[in-house]
């Protein structure tokens, strides 16, 4: 159906979350309808920061919101949707529109197969009556759905609208882009060269993708990196925690400015921990772009001033690739905790293909490296 219908018969003016590419359709529609008007639309940094959003406006205007995320956030909105929102505590109404990455029977990528068998027991165990839209669901059933949640959200209850791929659909697709020159697969591969043997880890989607693809043109192993498929946000904590137990090894983080947003108090944490052997490199395109290019607030957020704040001895930023190579030679040669910002334009090859291997052989590999000297 028309993304269109699906909110006119939703009826909210208020809508947060973070962007998923099974709701392409809806993220186009808001940013054209609002772009990022703070009074009716913010991308936010994870998905129970959305629920909290949704809290505050309910709470100025007694009206319902809308959140929309993909199916892998239901983790972050667990908390706030059970000790926030729910009708036995403060009783808040709230639309959730779900992306269902991984539905039982379609084929899709390894870290969405669990998510998605559990993705409505999981609204169903937090009492969130939940609807599913494919592409044959009608507007006549979507308004019947939306009649009987209606009564449910007047007391103060949750709902979700459950989105099968290519369920919504919008003929004018949004176009994404930034001012910056340097391609992400490009800045990876001087990554990849400057760290020589020393392990990666990598963050989730496209940049996890290019390196896998760059070892591969290259004739290396991959047994060097550790691509971090899902748990969006994480990829710093999984550096530290190798880091860490690993002192006399340089450890690299390849991590996206969405997935720094998502969860910066890991970056607190690694800069109290100060390991010396860590280089922790943020690309930042200022965009969620594997799932579609709708704008992060990390184009109006000052990262490295972020990281000394938290603790990390040295820190900076780069938008040429001369400045790039030289901050990673430093920063491999220097013994002490790094963070380092690279500006990069949006896009990413047509043809770009996905790991051959799986997350399980991935994961024998790299703890084989890191028990050998590699």
């Amino acid at each position: 159906m028309q993304v269109q219908t699906l909110l006119e018969i939703i009826g909210s003016d208020f809508y947060t979350g973070v962007p998923d590419s099974q709701l392409k359709a809806l993220c186009g529609y808001l940013i054209r309808t609002y772009g990022t008007d703070p009074k009716h639309h913010i991308i936010a940094a994870n998905e129970g920061n959305c629920a909290a959003l949704a809290a505050g406006y309910h709470l100025a205007t007694g009206k319902v919101p809308v959140v929309y995320m993909q199916n892998s956030g239901e983790g972050n909105i667990i908390n706030p949707a059970a000790s926030l929102l729910n009708e036995r505590v403060y009783a808040i109404p709230t639309v959730f529109i779900v992306g269902w990455r991984g539905e039982p029977g379609i084929h899709d990528e390894p870290q969405h197969i669990f998510q998605g068998k559990i993705t409505r027991s999981l609204l169903d165990l937090m009492e969130i009556r939940n609807f599913v839209i494919g592409k044959d669901t009608t507007e006549e059933e979507v308004r019947a759905a939306m009649t009987e949640f209606r009564p449910l959200l007047e007391a103060g209850k949750d709902v979700a609208f459950v989105i099968r791929k290519g369920a919504l659909t919008d003929s004018v697709p949004a176009i994404y882009s930034n001012p910056y020159t340097m391609n992400r697969e490009e800045i990876i591969r001087h990554i990849a060269a400057a760290s020589g043997k020393d392990p990666i880890v990598s963050t989730t989607g496209k940049a996890s993708r290019e390196l896998f693809e760059i070892r591969a043109a290259n004739g290396q192993s991959h047994k060097y990196d550790f691509l971090t498929v899902g748990s969006m946000g994480h990829s710093s904590s999984i550096a530290l925690g190798v880091a860490l137990n690993q002192p006399y090894r340089r450890v690299w983080c390849i991590d996206g400015d969405g997935a720094v947003l998502m969860h910066m108090g890991a970056m607190a944490v690694i800069g109290a921990c100060k390991p010396e052997n860590l280089i922790h490199v943020v690309i930042n395109n200022e965009a969620h772009e594997t799932v579609g290019g709708m704008p992060t607030v990390a184009g109006h957020t000052d990262l490295v001033a972020v990281a000394k704040a938290c603790g990390y001895p040295y820190a900076a930023r780069v938008e040429r690739f001369e400045d790039l190579d030289r901050e990673l030679a430093a920063a491999k040669a220097r013994r002490a905790l790094t963070f380092l910002e690279v500006k990069a334009a949006l896009g990413a090859r047509a043809d770009l293909g996905r790991p051959t291997t799986t997350a399980l052989e991935n994961k024998k590999n790299f703890m084989r490296c890191l028990a050998e000297t590699c």
